[in-house]
């Protein structure tokens, strides 16, 4: 294994990746809650045919989190159309993102091994359902740094409601070193929280902080340069030469009021996201190079009641600014070596809750990818007949991580990290390319 080294250092810049690769930075943009396949990119003439019944019987046993498996299935709440030269099937509820159906990939044969929020939250983001594993972010950060050293290589953006289930192990640096976790940012005057210093002479701060710097050194010293203080020490470095970027960055005043208007700010509904998404591409702009956005508070996309009602009211809030930044990055030229990921931690199933929703399902879901060596207007896989589980060319998140960091240019097998005497990494003992979407 060719482990790479702890980076000490938050503002050590860009590592050579194992192979050239398609991208040099990553939008993950996170839709928590579990977003309806059926009901969004995966279209099911079966469930209309079979509405109002129950799922045959030849479906076998059905693992379901509010025991679901035997209520009456339930068609999509909006039309799929058939969008762009390539013919990709997207459900009205986007009909922004619809519009690019030519530079989407869907995976619509994803897969993970957890019905509840929590687990599947972290296994989306870390690999595994287990919580205190290091983040998909994090694990970029270690491998390729930042390309500016007065900002991070990881920056999270939470929906501002809160209430994310798992909460921040999410973008957590688990075993790796502390420098590598994600850096919570936010709109508005005070992006960082605790960031702005209470004084205002930056020349007093400056010698202020090269004192206690020459103390935490000592400290490091005699305590065998840990690895935690030694990124504790970076990060105070970082600190300093953010709270002259972050002012900057968070200042729309220089965007055009046509890109405003493209990313949905002049609109109260898609403002909020649009702004982060804005944020977003800014942040790239400066040399971040994994930026992940969550839309969904608390129960978010979770329409365990009502599909129609709960994703009517997600997909408006986010449709127009996902679309936006897709749109933005292509005309800067940024698409062609930024990759966007748009997806939750499961989907939902094809029987009907509370008449209108849908339970969770991580049997067989969809994801999309934009931009970097990724095949646009493309369908890779496919569930049932259905949509309950992955039944061709499936993908497990390990098969995904694998071949986000190979676009990225690793080798998911030789990104690793020495922890408790292994050569641990973030895709385990498992995954594989997905070679099929590559461009």
């Amino acid at each position: 294994m060719l482990a790479l080294a702890p980076m000490l250092d938050a503002g050590v810049t860009g590592r050579a990746p194992h192979f050239p690769a398609r991208a040099k930075r990553v939008i993950y943009l996170f839709m928590h809650g579990g977003p309806s396949q059926v009901d969004l990119f995966d279209p099911k003439p079966a469930l209309r045919r079979y509405a109002g019944q129950p799922l045959p019987e030849s479906m076998g046993e059905v693992m379901t989190r509010r025991k679901v498996a035997r209520n009456p299935l339930l068609p999509e709440l909006r039309p799929f159309r058939k969008r762009g030269r390539s013919g990709l099937e997207i459900s009205d509820f986007l009909p922004e993102m619809a519009q690019l159906a030519d530079e989407l990939c869907v995976l619509r044969s994803c897969h993970g091994d957890s019905v509840n929020h929590p687990q599947s939250v972290y296994q989306m983001n870390t690999g595994s359902i287990l919580m205190g594993k290091p983040s998909l972010g994090a694990w970029v950060s270690y491998g390729l740094g930042s390309e500016n050293d007065s900002m991070p290589g990881f920056v999270v953006m939470p929906d501002p409601g809160g209430g994310l289930k798992g909460g921040p192990p999410a973008w957590g640096n688990g075993f790796l070193p502390a420098t590598h976790q994600g850096v919570t940012m936010r709109p508005g005057e005070s992006p960082i929280l605790n960031l702005k210093s209470a004084t205002s002479r930056g020349g007093n701060r400056r010698k202020t902080l090269d004192f206690v710097q020459r103390m935490n050194r000592r400290h490091l010293e005699a305590r065998d340069f840990d690895d935690e203080l030694s990124a504790r020490i970076a990060s105070y470095e970082l600190a300093f030469r953010m709270q002259a970027e972050a002012p900057e960055l968070v200042g729309l005043e220089g965007e055009s009021e046509a890109t405003k208007q493209l990313y949905g700010m002049d609109d109260p509904v898609t403002r909020e996201f649009g702004t982060r998404c804005l944020l977003a591409r800014r942040l790239l702009e400066r040399g971040v190079r994994f930026v992940q956005l969550y839309s969904g508070d608390t129960n978010g996309w979770d329409a365990h009641k009502d599909v129609a009602g709960n994703h009517g009211k997600y997909a408006a809030a986010t449709d127009r600014p996902v679309a936006g930044l897709l749109r933005d990055l292509k005309s800067r030229g940024l698409l062609e070596d930024t990759l966007v990921i748009w997806g939750g931690e499961f989907g939902r199933m094809p029987m009907s809750e509370q008449g209108t929703g849908r339970d969770h399902n991580p049997w067989g879901y969809s994801v999309v990818l934009a931009g970097a060596g990724v095949k646009g207007g493309y369908a890779h896989g496919a569930t049932d007949d259905f949509g309950l589980r992955a039944v061709e060319n499936p993908v497990h998140v390990n098969d995904l991580h694998a071949t986000i960091l190979h676009l990225l240019g690793f080798d998911h097998e030789h990104l690793t990290y020495l922890h408790n005497g292994l050569e641990a990494r973030l895709t385990g003992t498992a995954g594989r390319v997905v070679q099929d979407i590559l461009a």
